[in-house]
């Protein structure tokens, strides 16, 4: 090359220009893995279920209650009527006398909560669990340090004469054997606290919340019917602090079987009282 002159040197031949639709080849991104287990339309919808709907409120109020309570106290008085013995009553009669009209009052509310709502599970929360029992248990302990106190108080002011409840009176003289003591024992015990309770803090409680009212006013009006209901003046007062604990366990959890739990274990020691009684084995008052 010699300077100033031009250089010669061809250029190097340019590259073809592109052809096809685009001018240049895209930018292409690298290829991605799919995922490991890539979720079926099944599983999506099992992993995310959609919200259920609240149930339609029930169709049953006070109306319900008060037809409970006319049952109960018309079969009552039925019973004691037919079964009626100049000579005393007999334990049988005693038995049906205690049992049948209870049995009757909470399978009312039972059909009236199918009929008319969404049944006991929902309408009187009667659905057990584990949690539930224990805190019935831990209510109905911790009301019996309430309640016996009471019941000691009680004694000592109208006297062991004018203790015995109803249904003690309604055993006095009466003398059994075991087996009907033990039964005697599981009815007073066992059957007629859940009874009471769904009746009480079931029906009664969902048709008082029915109408606008919030748990403590159900919890009051419920405490207040309940002492009431055992027809015993005199004792209405403890009957009330009786109640307070069971009450309670209703309030807490929202449900009937902590009540239900609690309610047993306050009649523990006045079942096992009367059945040692019907024997001969301790005083009817005790």
């Amino acid at each position: 090359m010699i300077v100033g002159q031009p250089d010669s040197t061809p250029d190097p031949p340019s590259a073809p220009p592109p052809t096809g639709p685009f001018p240049s080849a895209p930018p292409q991104e690298p290829p991605q893995d799919p995922p490991p287990y890539p979720p079926s339309p099944a599983a999506a919808t099992a992993a995310d279920p959609p919200a259920a709907a609240d149930p339609p409120p029930h169709r049953w109020g006070i109306g319900a209650y008060v037809l409970v309570e006319v049952l109960f106290l018309g079969s009552s008085f039925v019973i004691a009527a037919l079964l009626a013995d100049p000579g005393g009553p007999s334990v049988a009669a005693v038995i049906l006398g205690l049992s049948v009209p209870t049995l009757l009052a909470a399978g009312t509310a039972l059909v009236v909560t199918r009929v008319r709502g969404n049944g006991p599970r929902i309408d009187l929360g009667l659905r057990w669990s584990a949690r539930d029992v224990a805190a019935g248990l831990l209510w109905g302990l911790g009301g019996l340090v309430v309640s016996v106190p009471a019941s000691l108080l009680y004694v000592a002011i109208v006297g062991p004469d004018n203790a015995t409840t109803a249904v003690g009176q309604a055993f006095d003289g009466i003398r059994v054997g075991w087996p009907v003591a033990f039964g005697v024992f599981v009815l007073v015990a066992f059957v007629a606290p859940v009874c009471e309770e769904i009746v009480y803090r079931g029906l009664l409680w969902g048709a008082v919340t029915k109408h606008g009212a919030n748990r403590w006013v159900a919890f009051a009006v419920t405490t207040l019917l309940f002492a009431m209901a055992h027809f015993e003046l005199t004792r209405t007062p403890l009957l009330l602090v009786v109640a307070l604990p069971i009450g309670l366990a209703r309030v807490f959890t929202g449900r009937l079987p902590a009540s239900i739990v609690a309610h047993q274990v306050n009649n523990l020691l006045p079942a096992l009282g009367l059945a040692l009684a019907l024997t001969g084995g301790v005083p009817a008052s005790l």
